[in-house]
């Protein structure tokens, strides 16, 4: 196929192949909803290793933990909302396999975000501020407000750090060659924050279509992410799943229960669901997917 000038349009073995050991992660969505988790299943099956991933988190960090890929962690929570602490992740917590974990109230993981994407080395905010997130993470830092407040105090505030990105990978509805994205969705999550807070962005997305085909489904107010802001854009139907894309697709709740059912087992169970679902390729994966649905129709 021939690509022009500024088709964006790659593999999800070519976005895994251009990541490196060590890099930090962002992954967009939020807990178990337009996960781009088709990305991410590629990532477990690499060689890559101590990965620093920073998430609203879901099944992308508790399938990477298991993995032993993560170095590091920073997360406001890890979901799968029907089930409120995803079993992998609450196993690898346990056990103390993730080297190291940084938990944020969810208003400092935004504050660090969109200190990343505006290029500063921190924002400030209320969030945190007389909990325990201050005592768990000692080497947060206050900061005193230049200005006086409506009552002629200056203000304490907290001093969250940017979370820069080395890579941010989300999943769209839709989007064209070029790298711009639509969310058809009723939220659009904090994904174009990832993708400003990060040096480089991989897109996924279940149907690339033509530029004046984004407005077809959605206005014009939903393009949530810019071609400036994206360097791959991957093609990959039913790429969230098991999370929520929609409205394409809702949470498929009963694999999701045969996941938590196989991730809280025994180590046996477990790899009989690594060895059905997770050991070949995405192709592989969805036609187990599909497999199994048959059985539970």
């Amino acid at each position: 196929m021939t690509r022009g000038p500024r088709d964006k349009q790659m593999t999800v073995a070519e976005v895994v192949d251009s990541l490196e050991d060590g890099m930090t992660i962002g992954v967009g969505g939020w807990g178990p909803r337009r996960k781009p988790m088709a990305l991410v299943r590629a990532i477990l099956r690499s060689d890559l290793r101590d990965l620093t991933l920073v998430s609203w988190g879901g099944a992308d960090v508790g399938l990477l933990a298991r993995a032993g890929k993560l170095r590091k962690v920073v997360y406001a929570f890890v979901s799968l909302d029907s089930v409120p602490l995803e079993p992998n992740f609450q196993r690898a917590r346990q056990q103390g396999t993730i080297p190291e974990v940084v938990e944020l109230d969810e208003g400092m993981f935004l504050t660090g975000l969109r200190a990343a994407a505006q290029r500063l080395p921190f924002l400030p905010t209320r969030a945190g501020l007389g909990s325990d997130v201050m005592v768990n993470n000692p080497w947060l830092r206050t900061v005193t407000s230049p200005y006086d407040g409506p009552d002629g105090v200056q203000e304490e505030l907290v001093a969250v750090p940017a979370l820069h990105l080395d890579v941010a990978l989300v999943h769209l509805n839709r989007a064209d060659a070029h790298g711009n994205a639509t969310y058809l969705g009723p939220d659009p999550y904090f994904d174009d924050l990832f993708a400003m807070a990060a040096d480089r962005t991989y897109l996924s997305c279940e149907q690339v279509v033509d530029t004046a085909g984004l407005t077809v489904e959605a206005p014009v107010q939903r393009l949530l992410i810019s071609r400036m802001m994206v360097d791959g854009v991957v093609e990959t139907p039913h790429g969230a799943h098991f999370t929520t894309c929609t409205p394409d697709y809702e949470r498929d709740e009963r694999f999701q229960k045969a996941y938590v059912a196989a991730a809280s087992g025994t180590a046996d169970e477990w790899a009989a669901f690594e060895q059905r679902f997770l050991a070949g390729d995405e192709d592989a994966y969805q036609a187990a997917v599909r497999a199994f649905a048959e059985e539970q129709a």
